[in-house]
């Protein structure tokens, strides 16, 4: 089974350059490595010193919030015609571990019904001055508490849509044809993985998730809520509401809330930023 990694990169080429080395250092290594580069010139001269060089596709992107739902359809798409049959996708902070590929593969191959198949992510400390070593991230990384952690060597099926991320995951060629990939109307942080979640869902498709396919994700400074991306948000919750019924990311939004920085809008039912 012919497979692709998909990963997009703005900016974080430190943490590119890593999840290469660790691509390249699996037990299998995939047979593509698609690179969405986002008005990000900076990834190829990261990648230029990368052996074997990944693909890198240029997408030029407008002023503001990046088409994150975009980019994962225009590496998919490239993956494609280069005859992938399996796709996985990989945030740029993540460091797969040595089976990640060889799991999603094997998974793939025995599973008889379309499925997909979500790999667990355990988060690192901040790394050391010497930087994280390939050897013992497995070490230092801590599974994300909300999600299932499956037996090294097994699967678990997963009953939740709403818990699907795009960190890490994969689906055969046919099943993202299936689907029809990611909603576009999403720019910007957040709600596009809910919705291909949910997507899934209304397909009567299934998540699996896939014990020994760990990602580890890189440190990077960030805020609970992530108030710097407090617009995104809530333009998202906003297309996510229209397209399903409900809102996404309640907790975020109940905290904007809490803190002052949103309202409900009783009339409009919508969520609106509060000017300062």
């Amino acid at each position: 089974m012919r497979s692709a990694v998909i990963t997009l990169v703005a900016g974080r080429h430190s943490h590119l350059a890593l999840q290469r080395r660790g691509l390249l250092a699996g037990d299998l290594q995939p047979d593509l490595h698609v690179v969405v580069s986002m008005n990000d010139p900076g990834a190829q001269d990261v990648l230029d010193r990368c052996v074997p060089r990944p693909d890198v596709i240029e997408m030029p992107c407008a002023p503001g919030p990046l088409p994150l739902a975009q980019a994962r359809n225009t590496g998919a798409q490239h993956a494609l015609r280069a005859g992938a049959e399996l796709l996985i996708f990989l945030d740029v902070d993540c460091i797969p571990g040595p089976l990640l590929v060889q799991r999603y593969r094997d998974i793939a191959a025995s599973e008889p019904d379309p499925t997909v198949l979500c790999g667990p992510v355990a988060y690192l400390p901040p790394p050391p001055a010497a930087g994280y070593d390939l050897a013992t991230v497995a070490e230092l990384g801590r599974p994300h508490p909300a999600r299932p952690v499956p037996p090294e060597t097994g699967t678990q099926p997963g009953r939740d849509h709403t818990l699907f991320w795009s960190l890490s995951f994969a689906v055969r060629a046919e099943l993202w044809r299936q689907l029809g990939g990611f909603c576009e109307r999403y720019n910007g942080y957040g709600g596009e993985d809910t919705d291909f979640g949910q997507l899934a869902a209304t397909h009567d498709v299934p998540l699996t998730w896939v014990g020994g396919a760990w990602a580890y994700h890189q440190h990077h400074p960030g805020a609970n809520p992530p108030v710097q991306h407090l617009h995104d948000i809530l333009r998202n919750a906003s297309v996510f509401h229209q397209r399903w019924g409900w809102w996404p990311m309640s907790g975020w939004l109940a905290e904007f809330e809490r803190r002052g920085l949103i309202v409900f809008e009783h009339r409009t039912q919508t969520w609106q930023a509060v000017s300062a």
